[in-house]
């Protein structure tokens, strides 16, 4: 798998894109500071406790928060950071948003645990009501890792490489079922700060945390602004934190514009963040083909 630096504010290279299209995912290394990791680890962590406390982990003492921008503020700063954002819109252009996040954090497990099937895709009923072979990619994720997943058997973020171009996997009768992994399977290893960024359409899952180091991790999934937002961001604006955000991250957490189905759909691009941002730096350029207006 090619890693590849991210310089800030320049469109992913043609070497990405190829590695993006060819395996429906790339690994970026070190887009995170160690400030910054240490900023988020400790956001996380502190959610974690909380949650914990009031009784809100799993049976295995998993967190899986969903919307985690509502309940950890702090984590802002990972909607719009700019080694990592430069894929989205270099991918999907200026009309997106946020509509799926998450934070986890696994900690060890200390019994085996029954076996069920994990594998799937992202995007719910678009994978069941969209007709076409292969479906198309609708979206995109980052996930930043706060953890060392350096070696397997971590938690490891799990993928079948190229699989995003085949709508079904072989798998068994129910998720019960005890069954083997896909053939070509890969656990994928990163360091604290290193980002992975893939297809939504690939066939991916998480595996067992039997090791000492405790899985931490962010997610987020962005779409264009026309398909519905999942997370709940409805009550954001008004907060204090959200006066602190950017425009560009207001329109990411879906706070921006009218909210009308016109300005969704990208009919006023010049009162949109991104697309206005975009501009200045004179990245709507018509050698990056999704980013045309």
């Amino acid at each position: 798998m090619t890693q590849v630096e991210a310089p800030a504010w320049t469109p992913m290279s043609a070497e990405e894109r190829e590695a993006f299209d060819r395996d429906g995912y790339i690994i970026v290394p070190s887009v995170l500071s160690e400030s910054e990791i240490e900023a988020g680890r400790a956001a996380i962590l502190g959610y974690y406790e909380k949650a914990k406390a009031q009784g809100e982990l799993s049976a295995t003492g998993a967190l899986h928060r969903l919307s985690p921008v509502n309940y950890v503020p702090e984590l802002a700063f990972l909607l719009d950071h700019p080694k990592a954002f430069k894929y989205i819109w270099s991918l999907l252009g200026w009309n997106v948003h946020v509509y799926h996040s998450h934070i986890d954090v696994h900690p060890q497990l200390h019994e085996q645990q029954k076996q069920w099937w994990h594998w799937h895709q992202d995007g719910g009923r678009q994978n069941r009501e969209i007709e076409t072979d292969p479906r198309p990619m609708l979206s995109v994720k980052l996930a930043y890792w706060f953890s060392d997943v350096s070696e397997t058997g971590r938690g490891n973020f799990t993928v079948l490489p190229g699989s995003h171009k085949t709508n079904w996997l072989p798998g068994p009768p129910s998720r019960g079922v005890p069954w083997p992994q896909p053939e070509g399977a890969v656990q994928i290893t990163a360091n604290p700060g290193d980002l992975v960024v893939f297809d939504r359409r690939i066939w991916h899952a998480r595996s067992d945390n039997y090791s000492d180091i405790t899985r931490v991790g962010a997610f987020f999934g962005y779409t264009p602004r026309w398909i519905a937002i999942r997370d709940e961001v409805a009550d954001l604006p008004g907060k204090p934190e959200w006066e602190s955000m950017t425009e560009v991250q207001k329109q990411l957490l879906g706070g921006f514009g009218k909210g009308d189905g016109d300005h969704q759909w990208g009919h006023y691009p010049e009162t949109t963040p991104l697309y206005g941002a975009l501009k200045e730096r004179g990245l709507l350029d018509s050698s990056i083909p999704a980013l045309i207006p």
